[in-house]
């Protein structure tokens, strides 16, 4: 599992380590997390994307992968 995610992380690597982050994705409206180009994309392109904040997905994520580690 990864240990920390920055808005560079990618999508698809995030998703790999650790499937369980979807949820985070999908609260944000990406709903096509299976598509190669969503897999490819960090976090900050993302959220400018969806219209989102970067910041708060990164500290969710992160806060959900210390609490799983």
């Amino acid at each position: 599992m990864m240990k920390k995610v920055t808005k560079q992380t990618v999508i698809g690597d995030i998703l790999d380590a650790a499937p369980d982050t979807a949820v985070f994705f999908l609260e944000i409206g990406m709903h096509c997390l299976g598509c190669p180009m969503s897999r490819g994309e960090s976090i900050e392109e993302a959220c400018a994307v969806h219209d989102t904040d970067a910041d708060a997905l990164v500290e969710k994520i992160n806060a959900f992968l210390a609490e799983n580690a």
